[in-house]
């Protein structure tokens, strides 16, 4: 059991910590709030290692902040582990960093960002070949249970259906003060990129969109659709999902269509990243026995938990989804050395895959597997 009751040990430590001294810079996206600064401290603070912060969201910090070793080796000193934290805020971070690990290859560097949409852009091409990538998501289930008595496991992870798995959660006494921290959250932190870098201008919208997508968790999205309610056009609203998929809020899976005749292409199903921001977002945190979208709320939640599980892994799957013209539907595929397997996702324990569903999809992928996946035994395939 960890100590330090306000902070969780995450599962993605060792892989971090293995990527020091290789060179290399270190880039750590994720959704704000999910533990990026805390996680890369408390790692260099375990291994009793020094460290300079640098918040690059004070213009001070970024002023001094220029492509010109002389100068940042003014800024950094003899620090050889150096934290840049929303470093998309930087004018040229990826020159920046380039410039630092050329002539210093013993630092560490490590830049986080909660958004790809802007530091992606801006590192990709001076740091090539240069820096690992990784992502940190809300608290996993595997991280949850190592901090979690087995006795209260099951009653915790069915409340992460309701608030979500954000590391602050599980410092809140209660269900009022989650709510109200889920609040300050959606309002507050979800979209200050897209804001503070001026690609959207209307904060309403944008929280209109959401709510929109999540009420239709679990079904197609239809972009026509929800313009014609929000009255933006079919390529705005593509294009704030794309931003909102870049900010980590949400993620689309596309559909499995490698038989045209039968399968429906070019469909998108939206999932959220966490159900507590979700459930915000519609101001409803009703009781799980009293929710008519439970079923929804699970399949984003194994979703979620698989995507989750595949950086561990060190895997990077096709994923998808499976739906015919004649309502056939698998929830959840994933494609791995060419191997399908397929995922039907039930909050009952009795329902099980319909036979003319699984015959059908076998006639198209013979060689792939359907497994049912319900509360008892989802836990058996996130490894």
């Amino acid at each position: 059991m960890n100590t330090d009751i306000n902070y969780i040990n995450r599962d993605i430590e060792a892989k971090i910590l293995k990527s020091f001294n290789k060179k290399m810079v270190l880039v750590l996206y994720g959704a704000r709030q999910t533990g990026k600064t805390t996680l890369i401290k408390k790692i260099f603070i375990k291994n009793n290692h020094n460290f300079l912060y640098l918040n690059c969201e004070e213009q001070r910090i970024r002023e001094k902040l220029v492509p010109d070793y002389l100068i940042l080796k003014s800024l950094i000193g003899d620090n050889k582990n150096i934290i840049f934290d929303e470093a998309q805020r930087i004018k040229d971070p990826g020159l920046i960093l380039k410039i630092l690990i050329d002539n210093d290859p013993n630092l560490n560097l490590v830049a986080s960002g909660s958004s790809s949409f802007d530091l992606a852009s801006k590192l990709n091409e001076p740091l090539t070949g240069r820096h690992f990538e990784f992502q940190l998501y809300p608290l996993s289930i595997s991280e949850i249970s190592k901090e979690t008595p087995t006795s209260d496991l099951d009653l915790t992870w069915k409340n992460t259906l309701l608030f979500g798995s954000y590391p602050k959660i599980f410092n809140q006494s209660g269900n009022i003060d989650k709510i109200n921290y889920l609040s300050i959250l959606t309002s507050d932190y979800l979209y200050k990129d897209l804001l503070s870098f001026n690609l959207v201008r209307d904060s309403q919208k944008i929280h209109a969109l959401l709510e929109a997508l999540a009420l239709q968790l679990g079904n197609e999205v239809s972009y026509n659709e929800i313009g014609t309610k929000l009255g933006l056009d079919n390529k705005t609203i593509e294009r704030y999902i794309d931003l909102l998929e870049k900010s980590f809020v949400i993620f689309r899976l596309r559909t499995l269509s490698r038989n045209p005749r039968n399968e429906l292409g070019k469909k998108v199903k939206i999932y959220f990243y966490d159900l507590g921001v979700r459930n915000s977002i519609l101001n409803n945190f009703s009781e799980l026995r009293l929710r008519t979208d439970i079923g929804a709320l699970f399949e984003n939640y194994f979703i979620t938990e698989k995507i989750k599980s595949y950086q561990l892994a060190n895997r990077k799957p096709n994923i998808y989804f499976w739906r015919t013209y004649s309502q056939k539907e698998i929830d959840f595929i994933e494609e791995i050395d060419g191997k399908i397997r397929g995922y039907e996702i039930k909050w009952s324990e009795s329902k099980k895959i319909n036979k003319n569903t699984k015959s059908e999809f076998f006639k198209s992928y013979p060689n792939a597997t359907i497994e049912t996946v319900t509360p008892s035994n989802f836990q058996k395939y996130l490894g």
